[in-house]
């Protein structure tokens, strides 16, 4: 899936939050958004998706402009989204939770092993309520659900928070298997910079609401570029 955004600007109330943010997502691309907390990247996505009203912009899929489409229709076309927290419903179980990203996408055995195949521990916790998980499972279970939509362009917002360095090496590697098998399109939030780097084809660095540079993990000195901003921006 294609993706491109022209000049979102959105906020809460009086307040501008983002302004006038551009960007693309290729045909089975990663792109990364990065950048110290309170710089507008959850803001970001929400207006990207419609969960927050945008002041300004538009949003185009594949060509098609779906600026005034409601967010369950964006779901429709093949977009899936991990949210940053907030996403579960903590009284129903792991596997009702699931069930709730088949609903949202292409039902089937395919759907559900694609799931639950990468997370052994969440198969073997089924029944288990979802807000009995510790922090690093939960966001396990909103990656696997988000995957059993078989979606298109799958949006994540810092899911490897709250994981183990192993656990992060293999939401990687789920997510580049999940590239190379079905051209999957990736949009990534994600404070872990070696997470990014190792995912990541191109890399924006936000900066109160706007994007201040953008890098190739693979450009000479891209690592200390991105670095000095987070630490210094």
């Amino acid at each position: 899936m294609r993706l491109e955004v022209f000049g979102l600007s959105a906020g809460y109330g009086a307040s501008l939050v983002v302004t006038d943010l551009d960007l693309r997502v290729e045909p089975g691309e990663a792109v990364a958004v990065i950048g110290r907390n309170g710089m507008g990247k959850t803001t970001f996505l929400q207006a990207l998706l419609g969960l927050l009203p945008r002041r300004t912009g538009r949003v185009v899929v594949d060509g098609c402009d779906v600026t005034a489409e409601p967010t369950h229709r964006l779901v429709r076309r093949g977009i899936a989204y991990a949210p940053q927290e907030a996403g579960l419903f903590g009284a129903l179980t792991v596997e009702e939770n699931l069930r709730g990203g088949l609903l949202a996408g292409r039902r089937g055995t395919v759907a559900w092993d694609e799931a639950l195949g990468p997370f052994p521990q969440l198969a073997a916790r089924l029944r288990q309520p979802a807000g009995t998980l510790s922090g690093g499972e939960q966001r396990m279970l909103l990656l696997a659900r988000a995957l059993a939509m078989r979606p298109r362009l799958l949006v994540l917002d810092e899911v490897c928070d709250g994981l183990h360095p192993p656990a992060v090496a293999r939401v990687v590697q789920v997510l580049r298997e999940q590239r190379e098998r079905r051209g999957l399109s990736l949009l990534v939030v994600e404070p872990n910079l070696k997470a990014v780097l190792d995912l990541a084809d191109r890399v924006l660095l936000m900066k109160r609401g706007r994007f201040l540079l953008e890098r190739s993990p693979s450009a000479p000195g891209a690592r200390e570029d991105l670095e000095h901003e987070l630490v210094f921006s």
